[in-house]
């Protein structure tokens, strides 16, 4: 089972230096609130009567060998940090301060948890911020991992802030795993063709975004693995929410038909809504998106470890 989340999840942490002696005889990890980064590029943490320092060594995993740089200490000022106590020293004030390791957190993380997934195991991860190329988001103790933007869903996007937001909560599958560097994928958790399709009728009018327009048509995203194409309309841009009529589902092409009835006003980009998830458990060894009868054949392999 894991006992290991992502910053900000862990939602517990000393309240007094007492509590904090607990923690150091169990070697539980404990979470607060990262108040400061100083000159040195130590992190200063608070949470009520209690206030530690993270030295900088002790700040992330790859920091002392430059593999990690100070920027992802920086970074975390105002946000919650894991760490372990490793014991107490006086401040300038002469009062006392906790010392603590955000690496032996993450290195145990790494040891217990992280270095035993397999590719298809799903896991829980937290959104940290977002690329053009793909969503960074924390596996465990901050320890960070990528979802590149073509396995965030198979509906095509344009960023992958069209789908998440940062502090969101997801699901993710092991894609790969390369000298302990893991990437996930997201799409495989949504849902088949015919799973989605499955939701819809013909003859139906329901909402959904348009994605791209091509000298064919419009392709309107119904769900995060589910578009349809519509004929082609004048002002419509990409990104606009539109009402859609249901002409046609047809499970061997793997095609939806529709007809923009309407379009919205705005084209102004909204939140992304929350993501509905066929599977956030177990382990998957293959996944197949197309329907049986289809002429292409999408496959996701997990059988790589």
């Amino acid at each position: 089972m894991n006992t290991y989340f992502p910053e900000g999840e862990l939602g517990k942490c000393p309240v007094n230096n007492a509590g904090a002696e607990e923690y150091i005889k169990s070697g539980t990890v404990a979470e607060a609130l990262c108040v400061m980064c100083n000159g040195g590029h130590d992190l200063i943490v608070a949470n009520g009567d209690f206030r530690g320092r993270i030295p900088r060594c002790e700040g992330a995993v790859g920091i002392d060998d430059g593999t990690t740089r100070d920027i992802a200490l920086i970074s975390r000022v105002n946000k919650p940090v894991q760490f372990r106590i490793l014991g107490f020293e006086q401040d300038e004030n002469g009062c006392n301060t906790a010392v603590l390791s955000r690496r032996l957190a993450q290195e145990e993380c790494i040891t217990n948890y992280i270095s035993k997934l397999r590719c298809g195991d799903i896991i829980p991860a937290k959104v940290t911020h977002m690329e053009q190329f793909g969503a960074f988001v924390d596996i465990g103790c901050g320890l960070p991992s990528l979802v590149p933007i073509d396995m965030i869903s198979v509906s095509r996007i344009s960023h992958p802030s069209d789908r998440f937001t940062v502090g969101q909560n997801i699901y993710c599958a092991v894609r790969s795993i390369e000298e302990n560097k893991i990437t996930l994928t997201h799409k495989e958790l949504l849902g088949t063709w015919q799973e989605n399709a499955d939701r819809y009728g013909i003859g139906e009018t329901v909402t959904g975004i348009v994605r791209s327009i091509e000298s064919y048509g419009i392709f309107v995203e119904l769900a995060p693995n589910l578009a349809g194409l519509a004929e082609l309309k004048p002002d419509i841009r990409v990104g606009c929410k539109v009402s859609v009529y249901i002409k046609a589902i047809i499970p061997d092409k793997m095609k939806i038909k529709l007809i923009i009835v309407d379009t919205f006003d705005s084209c102004k980009k909204e939140k992304p809504s929350d993501i509905d998830y066929f599977i956030t458990s177990g382990r998957l060894e293959s996944w197949k998106y197309s329907t049986a009868g289809a002429e292409k054949n999408i496959i996701t392999d997990f059988c790589c470890q």
